[in-house]
């Protein structure tokens, strides 16, 4: 079977703490199609794939993803896992990138870079991602695994924590997997600090307005073009600062063995 990398979109209407995110408008265009604009300017060959649920709700997202060119898996709207084994089947994909929706402030550089790691050491790793530990700023997820490590993550998992968020199986369970890491190279660690993903209106307001000051005159801004505009204005920080910490790991912090409390903020306001 010939070479081939899939990035698989996660995306649902249905969330529950801002339903609808992924349709809200970014300069005239939805935020996933501000998403799959920046994941298109990645310098690896890939393939983008849209995995959205059997939910009607979710047919938006699919007339999305066709209207940018795009095939939409539809799936289980709990089971992710199945949804991201499934789309990787259908498009006979050898490498998969698990890159939620919810990460529209994503640079390519920071996708190439995990890629390049991952390729330039052939066969040695099952699964490299830049999240365990995380060092940069929280919205640039990005989780690669083989199909091999994809299938068997898919026949082992069976917690629903596991099925919800595809991978903790894999990095739970360093010694049925071979797992690499790949950290900011600045040294620094953002992960806890600098939020550029979405859950929230305050999410949302921050995105957009990132965005604004920065597209249009560089329609492929980079992570350090936005750390820069926060030094600039600081008040856009201000937006959504008080969530930088905030993440799914907080519910599940007794059902993580690798997760530790410092890596998620519980209470904010």
């Amino acid at each position: 079977m010939a070479e081939k990398t899939i990035i698989v979109v996660q995306s649902r209407m249905s969330s529950s703490r801002l339903p609808g995110k992924v349709m809200m408008s970014i300069l005239g265009k939805s935020l996933l199609y501000r998403m799959v604009e920046r994941l298109q300017m990645v310098k690896t060959p890939v393939q983008i794939v849209i995995a959205a649920s059997e939910d009607r709700a979710d047919d938006v997202i699919e007339d999305e993803a066709k209207n940018m060119g795009l095939f939409c898996y539809r799936g289980n709207l709990n089971n992710v896992l199945d949804r991201h084994y499934q789309a990787a089947k259908l498009t006979e994909a050898t490498t998969v990138l698990k890159i939620p929706s919810d990460c529209p402030l994503i640079d390519p550089a920071i996708i190439d870079r995990v890629l390049g790691f991952y390729f330039s050491n052939p066969g040695k790793y099952d699964y490299v991602s830049n999240l365990h530990p995380a060092t940069y700023p929280d919205g640039n997820d990005v989780e690669i695994m083989s199909m091999a490590c994809l299938e068997k993550n898919w026949k082992e998992a069976s917690r629903p924590l596991e099925l919800e968020h595809t991978t903790p199986y894999i990095w739970e369970n360093p010694e049925k997997f071979k797992i690499a890491n790949v950290a900011w190279e600045t040294g620094k660690d953002y992960s806890m600090s600098h939020r550029f993903t979405i859950d929230y209106e305050a999410d949302y307001l921050f995105i957009k307005r990132v965005f604004e000051e920065l597209y249009p005159l560089k329609n492929n801004f980079s992570c350090d073009d936005i750390l820069n505009l926060l030094e600039e204005k600081p008040e856009i920080y201000e937006i959504n600062a008080k969530y930088a910490g905030v993440n799914w790991y907080r519910n599940h912090l007794g059902e993580l063995k690798t997760i530790s409390s410092d890596q998620t903020k519980v209470t904010f306001g």
